[in-house]
């Protein structure tokens, strides 16, 4: 009996270890393809085809070598929070709602993207409605729905 257990025991840790963080990669990249380490500069700019880096087996864009280099130097700085999806959707309603690139924030050290289209802009909702206070709900929403099944 304490043979299969073991089998057990070790295909459920294997199981647990194959899944993996669900990212947006809508456009095939992470925030579609803009530079996520230019948003730590305030400023949303377009990643170019000539520098990709792949990190978490996902891809990202980048405008400059120099910026590549920054991301491959410290990739976790840099990843959008909540997988790259609207931060105020995963906080509000623990969905994974697409994003408009150009509508972050970067809060504590921390990118966060959200949802702008059709008279909606989820960043202003993010700030009007307590952005610490969305901040703990999403990051407890994120722990739930975080994992691709």
């Amino acid at each position: 009996m304490k043979p299969y257990i073991a089998i057990l025991f070790f295909v459920f840790i294997a199981t647990i270890s194959a899944q993996q963080v669900d990212y947006n990669t809508n456009k095939d990249f992470v925030a579609e393809g803009y530079d996520v380490t230019e948003y730590f500069n305030n400023k949303a700019v377009k990643g170019n085809s000539k520098f990709i880096a792949t990190h978490d087996k996902v891809n990202y864009k980048f405008a400059n070598q120099e910026n590549l280099e920054k991301f491959k130097n410290n990739p976790d700085r840099y990843v959008p929070q909540y997988g790259g999806y609207c931060a105020y959707a995963v906080a509000v309603n623990s969905e994974k709602v697409d994003i408009n690139p150009k509508t972050f924030e970067v809060r504590d050290g921390k990118l966060y993207l959200f949802y702008n289209s059709w008279g909606i802009n989820t960043l202003d909702k993010w700030i009007k409605e307590d952005a610490p206070k969305l901040q703990k709900k999403a990051d407890t929403n994120w722990q739930k729905i975080k994992i691709k099944k």
